[in-house]
């Protein structure tokens, strides 16, 4: 998809509540400073081909130490937070069909699958922001003293990034004449709808002091976490024979797969996919062809060698999913069986292991029954 989608990040505050010192976009946060999280967080997300960040006049000699490899335009900010938003909108010289996020930088643990999330519900809605309901009981006080009971029904915490179209947005700007919370407020003073995205609880706005040391150890947990996709990929003739195997079951069938091990290639596909996600080349390379003892042997051996090296270096197995690709046989009544024998072997619960299949429509060699293929994914996470 072609990067369409402007990120707006609105620093130009002085975060006074947050003590005494550099405003806090600027403040060290766990070897870094929380801009620079904020950043890395958007410049990661491949639908955003630009970046806008709103600077304090005072911070304009810091814009040069702002890196990223999506495009930053640098923008002066104004006496509130929605003229600095007002500024950076006029200086994005795009169309107003694109979309553009508008975001705290004191909000460095957004995630890049709410980001993800908020533009696809601007994309169907035309506006989106995300929030999390109220669940704490709400008083009204004064005085150290509680005062009152308020009804926490259809309340909700905002956060941003807030999305838009950007013709919608920027219009909204133009003709809000007062001081404004948020851009859901300017947009729904215009009379347009604003959709709720679920929020993330980690993506907290750096308020007070105490907040640093909450964010460096949300920061500190997330890069501790390896997490890892690897993909695999493989295919199989079809020879002379009366049954294939797949994922570990013997199916009838009038012909058989060809390989030099029993050539299972569901368990194939899933063998190199965890490989992958190790970064340790394919079964070819841990198993030769060319070694005979290989020969016509069962691809549970390469799989649980697999599973092994994976739990060696310290990571677990979250997740496998395999798609078989064929006309026949038909998979649909083996389902049940292939699922529970690869999460034997692997050491999974049945809901973290996916066997399915699909046809190709008659298309190509496993159309004309020719062979089968399979595709398989696999998660490793090491804490």
């Amino acid at each position: 998809m072609t990067p369409d989608v402007t990120a707006i990040l609105v620093a130009a505050g002085r975060g006074t509540r947050a003590g005494d010192g550099i405003a806090k976009q600027w403040r060290p946060l766990a070897q870094k400073r929380v801009i620079d999280w904020t950043l890395a967080a958007f410049d990661a997300v491949p639908e955003i081909g630009a970046l806008v960040v709103v600077l304090h006049p005072e911070d304009l000699e810091l814009a040069d130490t702002l890196k990223a490899e999506t495009p930053i335009q640098v923008v002066t900010g104004g006496a509130e937070r929605d003229q600095s938003v007002s500024n950076a909108l006029n200086a994005i010289d795009n169309r107003d069909e694109s979309l553009v996020l508008i975001h705290d930088a004191a909000r460095p643990l957004v995630s890049a699958d709410l980001i993800a999330r908020v533009i696809a519900a601007v994309r169907e809605t035309g506006a989106a922001a995300p929030a999390l309901p109220v669940v704490d009981a709400l008083w009204t006080g004064a005085e150290d003293q509680v005062t009152g009971l308020q009804d926490r029904t259809g309340l909700f915490r905002a956060q941003t990034p807030q999305g838009f179209r950007l013709g919608l947005i920027r219009d909204a700007h133009a003709a809000y004449a007062a001081t404004a919370a948020d851009d859901v407020e300017i947009a729904r003073a215009a009379g347009h709808g604003v959709t709720i995205v679920p929020g993330d609880e980690t993506n907290f706005k750096i308020t007070y002091p105490e907040d640093f040391a909450r964010a460096a150890r949300l920061l500190g947990e997330r890069q501790a976490m390896d997490i890892r996709t690897g993909n695999g990929y493989d295919v199989h003739r079809f020879g002379p024979g009366d049954a294939v195997i797949l994922c570990g079951v013997e199916i009838p069938h009038d012909r058989s797969l060809m390989g030099h091990s029993d050539a299972d290639v569901g368990m194939h596909a899933v063998t190199d996919a965890i490989y992958g996600a190790l970064g340790d080349g394919d079964i070819g390379q841990h198993f030769p062809p060319s070694d005979p003892q290989w020969k016509g042997a069962a691809s549970e051996i390469f799989l649980k060698h697999a599973v092994a090296l994976a739990a060696e270096r310290g990571y677990t197995i979250t997740h496998m999913d395999c798609t078989l690709v064929c006309e026949r046989p038909k998979i649909g009544p083996h389902h049940a069986a292939m699922k529970a024998k690869m999460a034997e072997l692997m050491g999974l619960s049945p809901d973290q292991v996916s066997v399915k299949a699909t046809t190709s429509e008659r298309l190509g060699f496993t159309g004309r029954e020719e062979g089968i293929a399979s595709l398989a994914t696999v998660t490793l996470l090491r804490p």
